[in-house]
């Protein structure tokens, strides 16, 4: 399959069960039909699941130093 922005051969990844095809060159993605909202699904589980983990780990002094979100499904479009 071809990239529809610049005409490379877009690559394949998989993430959390999900078939992602990527341009190496533009960086652009493509997804199919209901994989985004398996992405986003999985992201907010997965920060769910982080925040509570993080709030019984510790105690409040912690809690004055802001922690630093990771951006939206960041690990999922880190195809380096």
């Amino acid at each position: 399959m071809k990239c529809p922005n610049c005409n490379e051969t877009l690559l394949m990844t998989q993430r959390n069960n999900v078939e992602i095809d990527y341009c190496p060159k533009c960086r652009g993605i493509w997804l199919d039909k209901g994989e985004l909202d398996k992405l986003l699904e999985y992201d907010d589980k997965r920060s769910s699941h982080e925040d509570k983990r993080y709030d019984n780990h510790h105690d409040d002094d912690h809690h004055k130093h802001p922690r630093k979100k990771r951006g939206l499904l960041g690990d999922f479009f880190d195809f380096d």
